[in-house]
C-alpha cells in the first residue's frame, strides 16, 4: 500500500464573514475565506506581495467560531484539500478546490488582542462527519 498525505496548514485573515447553513440532517455547514500572502523579491529586487485566496468549509462548528469568523480576524487553519465538480448557473461543468477543515485557532481576540486569553485559545478539531446524501449540501 502506498503511503499518501493531504493535509494542509495556513494562517491568514478572513476575506468576509463566515456563512453558516444547515442541511435536511441539521448538519451545519460552514462558510469562508482566508487570504495568505507570500512576500518575494522579483527579478530587479523589489519586494512583491502575492495574495492567494482559499475556500474554507467547516462541519459543526461550536456557536463561538459562527460568531467569531468575521472579516479581517486572523486564524491559523488545518485540514484537508478537497475537489468538487458542480454546474454553475448556467449550466457549465465546474471545479472547485476547498480545504475541509479539521482545527481551526483564532490567532488574535477583538480589538486585535493577541493569542493568549481564554476566549480566544479555544479550539475546534474535529474530523467532518460523514454525510450520507450530498443533495442536502446547499452547493
Amino acid at each position: 500500500m502506498a503511503f499518501s498525505l493531504n493535509k494542509i496548514q495556513l494562517i491568514g485573515n478572513l476575506g468576509r464573514d463566515a456563512e453558516t447553513r444547515f442541511t435536511t440532517n441539521n448538519l451545519s455547514v460552514t462558510n469562508f475565506s482566508i487570504a495568505t500572502t507570500r512576500s518575494y523579491k522579483d527579478k530587479d529586487g523589489n519586494w512583491q506581495n502575492e495574495t492567494t485566496w482559499h475556500n474554507i468549509t467547516g462541519f459543526n462548528l461550536s456557536d463561538y467560531y459562527k460568531d467569531n469568523l468575521k472579516k479581517g480576524k486572523k486564524f491559523y487553519v488545518e485540514g484537508r484539500i478537497s475537489k468538487r465538480d458542480y454546474n454553475d448557473k448556467d449550466g457549465n461543468k465546474r471545479t472547485s478546490t476547498d480545504v475541509i477543515s479539521e482545527k481551526l485557532i483564532p490567532l488574535e481576540g477583538r480589538s486585535g488582542e493577541s493569542a493568549g486569553t481564554a476566549e480566544t485559545t479555544e479550539s475546534y478539531s474535529s474530523e467532518p462527519p460523514q454525510v450520507e446524501n450530498n443533495d442536502d449540501l446547499p452547493f
